[in-house]
């Protein structure tokens, strides 16, 4: 009988849990889930942008139809809850693994200053929630120029 040799390489193992450790922490602070199987919770993709008079939200919800889209706005935060459906298993189709996630979310994002309320404005665009909210007087950042003298 033969007996293999395999070098022990604790340093490489340590590689992967420091990997892995890495991605957890992403997540976290991202507030991104951490795919685990059936446990994962589903969040869209959100990009949140400023211009000189409003701050633009935009979240990638494919698959999703605009009536099950809510957006809210309380006290500068704006909230964004939908549910995404599963659509009926075809009879006699057997999956081998789906990927795809389904059911219901909320995003919250804080405002950095005052929006008018009253002028917000959404639209939805090849699975692309867009949410403009113009700012108000006040937080619209004033320029202020120097002279040289």
């Amino acid at each position: 009988m033969a007996w293999e040799i395999t070098p022990w390489r604790p340093f490489k193992e340590l590689e992967r849990i420091r990997k892995e450790m890495d991605e957890l922490w992403e997540s976290f602070f991202e507030r991104r889930p951490v795919r685990t199987g059936e446990l994962s919770e589903w969040l869209p993709s959100i990009d949140f942008s400023e211009t000189k008079n409003s701050y633009v939200v935009k979240a990638e919800l494919p698959g999703i139809d605009p009536k099950n889209i809510d957006i809210s706005l309380t006290e500068n935060m704006l909230t964004i809850k939908g549910e995404k459906k599963q659509e009926k298993e075809e009879e006699g189709e057997n999956y081998h693994f789906v990927e795809r996630s389904y059911g219901s979310f909320t995003r919250s994002i804080k405002l950095p200053g005052q929006v008018q309320s009253d002028k917000i404005s959404a639209s939805y665009k090849n699975g692309v929630l867009k949410v403009v909210l113009p700012k108000t007087e006040e937080a619209k950042k004033k320029e202020i120029k120097i002279k040289v003298e």
